[in-house]
């Protein structure tokens, strides 16, 4: 089951309380102060795991607890330190604090963050020892590990993500690009949630690819399915706007087209100026190579498209521009570096 988002609470282990000793031996009955500091609390650790891409775990398990520390003992011995909570999360979760909405942190790749900090353990009598006090009773009790709620939210990372009216052919796409099987049928809003896949262009190249679900005009306000996943773009780099070259519902692509584009800007500014390449899908339902051609030249017209803006036509279904749209993909990606998150 998908999940992007969710909210948790973390409790970082307190810290130990320091311990008031003194040294007893045989032949030295009033030894000096021996008491040990206590050991601090274990910390909660935020940890990206690119194995795992939703926040399901976090659904139903809603406290996470670092260990707290141990005590002081005589002898000067310091208390054993809790151990660190390590939470694993998926690459691209979004942090913040529950109370006051700031951002703790945006997780990429690898990255690691403390959310709540152990308490310091507390000092036994021997800290407190001096030649003015050199039997001090005095100890302090170990501080009170950091609390908060955070609140949770995943923005998947792709290089890639597909964009389009439902049934536009993006699922049918991503599968025939990549090893992910999405669910496709002939009834709007066939996939439920974002999809993941990696095309592989050969042993040293490849693209992961994310299906965002079907966007009707009116999911920027949440209409639709759309509204609920459009963060999903944001992470990626390039947009591909795939457009049914043979709409069923009397439509035309162009019009389509204006459809998604207003959706995207009324979400995000940023969003709308990404990269974009524009395909037309199910081109096998076209007669010839001409009609694709026209179709082709219709839309760089009347989009006032410039010669380096990309439009493909491809089927999923014939295998028709699919290895044409990776390599078109892939050298869009080389010119854009990574900027980081968005």
């Amino acid at each position: 089951m998908f999940v992007d988002q969710a909210e948790i609470e973390v409790f970082a282990g307190d810290g130990g309380d320091g311990r008031v000793s003194f040294y007893r031996a045989k032949f030295n009955p009033k030894g000096g102060p021996d008491g040990g500091d206590g050991g601090d609390g274990g910390d909660v650790i935020a940890k990206a795991d690119s194995n795992i891409n939703t926040l399901y775990e976090f659904r139903g398990r809603h406290h996470w607890r670092a260990e707290r520390g141990q005590p002081g003992d005589g002898n000067s011995r310091t208390g054993a330190s809790g151990d660190d909570l390590m939470v694993l999360m998926p690459p691209g979760t979004l942090i913040y604090d529950a109370d006051s909405g700031d951002l703790v942190t945006d997780l990429g790749p690898g990255d690691e963050a403390v959310i709540a900090a152990g308490g310091r353990g507390g000092f036994g009598n021997e800290h407190f020892k001096n030649s003015v006090n050199q039997a001090p009773r005095q100890s302090t009790p170990g501080e009170p590990g950091g609390r908060r709620r955070l609140r949770l939210e995943l923005k998947l990372i792709a290089d890639v993500g597909l964009v389009g009216l439902p049934n536009a052919g993006k699922s049918t796409l991503l599968r025939a690009m990549t090893r992910a099987n999405p669910k496709v049928a002939d009834y709007p809003f066939t996939t439920l949630s974002p999809q993941l896949g990696i095309c592989s262009l050969d042993t040293s190249r490849r693209l992961v690819i994310a299906d965002i679900p079907g966007l009707i005009e009116g999911a920027a306000e949440g209409h639709g399915l759309g509204h609920e996943f459009l963060r999903h773009v944001e992470r990626t780099r390039v947009i591909v706007h795939l457009l049914d070259l043979v709409p069923s519902d009397g439509t035309t692509p162009l019009e389509n087209y204006e459809t998604i584009r207003a959706e995207l800007a009324a979400y995000s500014a940023v969003l709308a100026e990404k990269p974009e390449v524009i395909v037309l899908s199910k081109a096998d339902l076209l007669p010839d190579r001409i009609a694709r051609d026209d179709a082709v030249r219709e839309i760089r017209t009347t989009l006032k498209l410039g010669r380096d803006d990309e439009v493909l036509v491809v089927s999923s279904a014939a295998s028709l521009g699919v290895t044409e749209l990776a390599e078109t993909l892939w050298r869009l990606l080389a010119k854009k570096p990574s900027e980081g998150w968005a």
